[in-house]
């Protein structure tokens, strides 16, 4: 697939706003059949992740997982692995069948991404905030190897409360590495609490612009919004670029959003039902 020179059309905006209906539904599907996972912090980067893989921004070829010159996307928040699952199967990794299997002994949809099991995957994440760096590592690859492929690292809010977060942002500007592109998925809340208890989510933007970022701010559950900011950093040629994008944890089913006690819990069976209905 390659990146597009236009924004995004009525027809597509419905094909890309369905189709994002659809991969909440696969996410809380496999969950509640694995019976744990994290489907909140799932469905609050679905929006970005369609527009990355879908709306024609990565570069990429399901049928050549190694190809050197693709675009790379780190999940450094990896326990939200059902749904980057979930695109890496629409997008024809491997067949949607093996979505059933999430979190099962010998399955390769482990808890956490697993490069070595899975195709799609560019990193083996889940120990938070070390994803920037392997981004970072990525990036200066393919200044050394002459290629022009990018990278995406999309990262919690919760998350970059890590200072090795920071110490990559300070690299990358330092290097002025304009192929890596970090996504925060602002949604407000960590496993046991709002992201304010422990810092001020209102100084995200002067902090990455402190550490030398272009920083651009947007609504991560609209679709062209989120497809515009890709598609500049993507573009942006003078150093790294950030998007923070406000999402709503849970997204989509009324009694999952903004409860951070369902961090880390599946939807039970008998209440699955109902949160279906919501997202249909």
């Amino acid at each position: 697939m390659t990146g597009r020179e236009r924004g995004l059309a009525p027809a597509e905006r419905e094909r890309l706003e369905a189709l994002a209906r659809e991969l909440r539904r696969e996410v809380l599907i496999m969950t509640s059949e694995a019976g744990s996972g994290h489907p909140t912090s799932s469905m609050s980067a679905v929006e970005i992740m369609v527009a990355l893989y879908f709306g024609g921004v990565l570069r990429y070829d399901p049928a050549r997982p190694t190809w050197p010159d693709r675009d790379r996307f780190i999940l450094s928040k990896g326990h939200a692995a059902p749904i980057l699952y979930a695109v890496l199967a629409e997008a024809g990794y491997f067949p949607k069948d093996l979505l059933r299997t999430l979190r099962r002994i010998g399955s390769p949809l482990e808890g956490h991404p697993n490069m070595r099991r899975l195709p799609g995957v560019e990193a083996s994440t889940g120990s938070l905030g070390q994803g920037l760096s392997i981004g970072l590592g990525h990036a200066l690859a393919a200044r050394l190897d002459g290629r022009d492929y990018h990278v995406f690292v999309l990262l919690g809010d919760g998350e970059i409360e890590e200072g090795q977060v920071w110490e990559a942002a300070m690299a990358a500007a330092h290097w002025r590495v304009h192929n890596l592109v970090a996504i925060v998925d602002h949604n407000g809340y960590q496993q046991t609490s709002p992201v304010s208890a422990v810092t001020d989510p209102r100084t995200y933007v002067e902090k990455w612009r402190a550490f030398g970022w272009h920083v651009s701010e947007v609504d991560g559950h609209d679709l062209v919004a989120v497809h515009a900011a890709l598609r500049f950093a993507k573009a942006y040629r003078d150093g790294p670029a950030c998007i923070i994008a406000h999402t709503v944890k849970g997204k989509g089913v009324s009694f999952l959003e903004r409860d951070f006690t369902w961090h880390g819990r599946a939807v039970p069976r008998d209440r699955l039902q109902l949160a279906l209905e919501e997202l249909s």
